[in-house]
This record gives C-alpha cells, sequence and structure tokens, in this order.
C-alpha cells in the first residue's frame, strides 16, 4: 500500500468530523450487532503461525506454506476455499501468483467481501516478516471467517486473500502493486460477476501496538461513517481518530469499478516495511479492537445494502 502524496508515514491532513459520526451512531443505534465474539488470542495464534514462515513474499515457498496454512483453517471451519492462479510479468520476471477465494452463503446471493493480502514485500538487504503489514490483517480475516460462518447473514460474505499486493521494486513504476486485487475485478468482469459484489471490506496492517486508523479519502463515504460510528459506540474513538489521510491499497481496483470499497489501515506505523515489522510491534489487542468493530459494522453494512438496488455495471 502507499500513502498517498506523502512522504513516509506522514498524514496528509485531519479532518475533523465529530458531527457526522455522532449522527451515524445515532442512527445506527437499532442496528443488530453479531452475537459471536471475536477471539484475539486465536487471531494472534494466527499471525505468530504466519510470522514463524518468514518472508512471505509472492512466489516464495514460506508464502506456499502461509496459503496452506490459510486453506486448513479455512477448511476447519467447514468454509469452502478455491484457489484462484494466474501468471504476471513483474520487474523481475514471471510470477506465478494464487488469490484465495472462500465463500459463506447468506441469505442473499449479492455478495460482501472481507479482503486481505497474505503476501510480504521483498527486501533482500534484511529479514521482513511482516507482523502487521500482512499478517495481522489475514490473522483477522481468518477469525472473522470462522465468526461469520456461524452467523446468520443477509448477505453472502466472501472472505478473499489478495496474493501480490506489496510492489516487487517499486509501487510507483509501472503498476508494480495490487497484482491479486486488479486481477479479481478484471476477471469478475469478464465472467460477470462483479454485479453481484455490493461492498468490499478491506483490512490491511491493523496490529500495530499503537492502533491509529484514520478515515481513507479513497474510501466509499457511507462505508467509512459506518465503521467510524461502530469504533464510536464501542468506545474505540481513540484508535479510530477523526482524521483523514489518502491511501492506495488493494480496494483501489474496486474503486475504480464502482463497487462500494472501505480500507481499514494504519499507516502510522514506524515499522512499516522495515526488519522491526514482528512480533514485537503487533498485539492482540489491536486485532480485537479492529475484529469487534468489522462484526459491529457488517451488519449495519447489510441493512443498508438491502435498502437499495444494486446498480448496474459494465
Amino acid at each position: 500500500m502507499r500513502q498517498r502524496g506523502a512522504s513516509g508515514r506522514a498524514v496528509l491532513g485531519a479532518t475533523l468530523l465529530a458531527s457526522a459520526l455522532l449522527s451515524c451512531a445515532a442512527n445506527a443505534g437499532n442496528q443488530a450487532p453479531a452475537t459471536a465474539s471475536f477471539d484475539s488470542g486465536r487471531a494472534y495464534e494466527h499471525l505468530r503461525r504466519q510470522v514463524a514462515f518468514g518472508p512471505r513474499p509472492a512466489g516464495s515457498s514460506a508464502l506456499a506454506q502461509t496459503r496452506e496454512y490459510i486453506v486448513s483453517q479455512l477448511k476447519a471451519a467447514g468454509i469452502a476455499v478455491r484457489e484462484e492462479a494466474f501468471d504476471v510479468k513483474t520487474p523481475i520476471g514471471q510470477t506465478r501468483l494464487i488469490n484465495l477465494v472462500a465463500t459463506i452463503p447468506g441469505r442473499r446471493p449479492e455478495r460482501i467481501a472481507l479482503a486481505t493480502h497474505y503476501d510480504t514485500k521483498l527486501f533482500r538487504e534484511f529479514r521482513f516478516v511482516g507482523a502487521s503489514d500482512g499478517a495481522s490483517s489475514t490473522a483477522a480475516v481468518l477469525e472473522l471467517g470462522r465468526l461469520l460462518k456461524s452467523r446468520q447473514n443477509e448477505f453472502t460474505i466472501e472472505l478473499i486473500f489478495f496474493d501480490g499486493e506489496e510492489a516487487v521494486v517499486d509501487w510507483n513504476r509501472n503498476n508494480d502493486n495490487t497484482y491479486g486485487s486488479r486481477r479479481y475485478v478484471e476477471a469478475a468482469q469478464k465472467a460477470g460477476t462483479l454485479n453481484s459484489l455490493r461492498a468490499l471490506v478491506l483490512l490491511d496492517m491493523i496490529g500495530d501496538r499503537n492502533l491509529n486508523i484514520r478515515r481513507d479519502s479513497n474510501s466509499t463515504g457511507w462505508l467509512n461513517d459506518i465503521v467510524w460510528a461502530s469504533a464510536a459506540r464501542l468506545g474505540y474513538r481513540s484508535n479510530f481518530p477523526a482524521e483523514e489521510t489518502t491511501i492506495d491499497d488493494d480496494h483501489m481496483p474496486f474503486v475504480r469499478a464502482g463497487i462500494p470499497s472501505i480500507d481499514i489501515i494504519d499507516l502510522d506505523y514506524p515499522a512499516w516495511h522495515t526488519a522491526q515489522d514482528d512480533l514485537d510491534r503487533v498485539s492482540a489487542r489491536s486485532l480485537q479492537i479492529v475484529g469487534e468493530v468489522v462484526l459491529d459494522a457488517l451488519p449495519q453494512i447489510e441493512r443498508r445494502l438491502a435498502a437499495s438496488p444494486a446498480p448496474a455495471r459494465r
């Protein structure tokens, strides 16, 4: 991912949105939250297992181990999963990437996607294990999937684990980024299945001990409002401040395709893309906070989508 118009972790600016959040929180008061509880200990174990595989760049044996682990956990939860393999040309040559797509049937066939990337950035000069950047969001999606499997979902839930989010060399050159999410959207457009995808909730870099998630201005406004209202209602205003930044990430191919999308990401993270992004910098508590917020927000997202017809997309 990249913070647009910023150097390193610099924040573009702060936009106070208190009145909008209060209004959204008031309107959401009658929404029924999910009843199952997010298990941060289980999620942290998923994170730890990924880190134990070591650096996990696209095409690596460690990423293959990670993929096998993800598939095994989904199957253990009774969730059907498929692999979507494809070849891409990168700055260092042809690489085979594999997205994982799991499906939890709901009352409606229309889908809400809950997504993450599971690769880590390639660094030759140091060992990068991506405890927050890659492992944390993957861990959270696995735990959320387990819970959502036992929940009565209005919409079908699709869990997507993107390969190749990270740039192989340079994010800003020759589309060297978001390979898996771009492939997913392109394939869905060709297959004619994009119309049934109603929204995307993307998680990325959510493990920081000092969790500080800003609203992404590239994300869909009403999704931001729902998520930030959930955070406020649950007592997590300090972790979801009313400030704004602009992020390029795996949600952007969906945004460009007209899919309502949100990126829940903490880029205010000193260990980002350094050897210090390890277990010492992440916490189960941060996973718990994000997991609770997503579980609280999902029924409201469903209600919003159920009240409006699906738009036609090309």
